[in-house]
């Protein structure tokens, strides 16, 4: 009996085995995938890869953006200088010694002339003597010799002219060289007969004398000028007028040429400039039927240390006032009045007292260079509190490229600083 049960479970199992290959088709019917999402899969499958390389440049660039921006930041800082308006009326003092401690000045001198022609509408009697220079020497002795004023002297053309000084001649040296002096002279009387070319001279007042003969004088260069007659002329209103308008032409003309000499740092006050003219001495020359009005004259002007005058403006007017270099934009436009003006003395003018009236801005200024070294890799938190440590700044911006920077580049030629002073 257990013989047949054990073919029996054998063919039982070999059923079983026989069921399951011809169900193995049922069930691949029901888990196989349709062809179209196998295809879905298959192309997504290998279009990750793809995606992942767009993500991982997209990283790499964006990080190489940011990179980059850090590297080329910069930095622009714009600054308002402290100012302060000022009303001035300032009595100041100035010497020219530079070395003096307070305040100095220079002297510019400059000379010229002005013509104007005028149309004659008139004529005058004029008589005019010659004149002319006469070089004299004493060939007598080794003793100078002194002539008085208006000494006669005798031409070789047979006229007597005058010394128009008093005048030492020299005595003759040991060698036997005679003694020379210069002096000028003029014609006894007015006329062209008077006019010479150089001429030998002696001392009329020797005549008779030992002197006579080595007392001897020769002219340089011609005598010229006698006249006697009339002359086209214009009426006292018409010359007054054409002086007044040569001496503002002449100034004009004198400043102008100050001005292109002013060395750096210096100031030349429109007021600060005098001109001196000699009006009794307008020498006027007919040419065609007019009169060539001539005007020489001598410009003097102060020049004045800007920084220092500034400063000294700066102390008199600024409450606790810190030392610090300042400048006033606006300080040619000062108007400047001498208290002791002397034109007759301005050639040995040593010291001035003048006043200085008008309004003024005080500007202090900035060290741009060191402002920018001081911010030079600072992180931007810490731009607040290197301000507070400038007192010549009374406002400032900081804008930083990229906008995300968080910190100021540290390299100067990054940062720039812009210092908005007032014109």
């Amino acid at each position: 009996m257990s013989k047949h049960f054990l073919e029996d479970m054998i063919k039982d199992k070999r059923r079983r085995m026989g069921t399951e290959k011809v169900r193995k088709p049922e069930l691949k019917e029901v888990w196989e995938e349709p062809e179209e999402a196998k295809e879905i899969k298959t192309s997504q499958a290998k279009n990750r890869p793809r995606y992942m390389l767009w993500l991982v440049a997209l990283i790499s660039a964006a990080f190489c953006f940011f990179a980059l921006s850090f590297l080329f930041s910069k930095a622009e800082v714009l600054v308002d200088p402290k100012a302060q308006d000022v009303s001035l009326n300032e009595n100041l003092s100035a010497s020219k010694d530079s070395s003096d401690n307070g305040l100095f000045f220079d002297l510019v001198v400059i000379s010229g002339e002005e013509s104007k022609s005028v149309p004659a509408s008139g004529e005058k009697d004029v008589t005019e003597k010659a004149t002319g220079t006469v070089v004299i020497y004493n060939a007598f002795s080794s003793s100078s010799q002194t002539l008085s004023i208006d000494t006669r002297l005798e031409g070789s053309n047979g006229k007597i002219y005058k010394t128009q000084a008093k005048t030492v001649v020299p005595g003759k040296s040991s060698s036997g060289t005679p003694g020379s002096v210069e002096v000028k002279i003029y014609g006894a009387e007015a006329g062209p007969e008077y006019n010479s070319e150089p001429l030998d001279f002696k001392i009329l007042g020797f005549k008779g004398t030992s002197k006579y003969d080595k007392f001897y004088g020769r002219s340089k260069g011609a005598i010229a000028g006698g006249f006697k007659g009339r002359i086209p002329d214009v009426p006292e209103t018409e010359k007054t007028a054409a002086v007044a308008e040569l001496k503002t032409a002449l100034q004009a003309k004198l400043l102008q040429k100050a001005t292109d000499q002013i060395p750096s740092g210096f100031v030349l006050f429109k007021d600060a400039v005098f001109l001196n003219i000699d009006d009794t001495n307008i020498p006027l020359d007919a040419e065609n039927n007019n009169l060539i009005i001539t005007l020489k004259g001598t410009l003097y002007g102060l020049l004045f240390n800007e920084q220092k005058l500034t400063k000294k403006i700066a102390e008199k007017n600024v409450e606790r006032y810190d030392g610090n270099e300042v400048f006033i934009p606006n300080i040619k436009e000062l108007v400047f009045m001498l208290s002791n003006k002397d034109s007759s003395s301005f050639d040995n003018i040593r010291s001035v007292s003048f006043n200085l009236s008008g309004p003024a801005k005080i500007v202090w200024k900035l060290d741009a260079d060191k402002f920018a070294g001081d911010l030079l890799g600072k992180p931007k938190k810490d731009f607040n509190q290197i301000l507070s440590q400038y007192t010549n700044i009374d406002s400032a911006t900081l804008t930083l490229s990229p906008l995300w920077a968080r910190s100021i580049p540290n390299q100067a030629e990054d940062v720039s600083v812009i210092v908005n002073y007032p014109k």
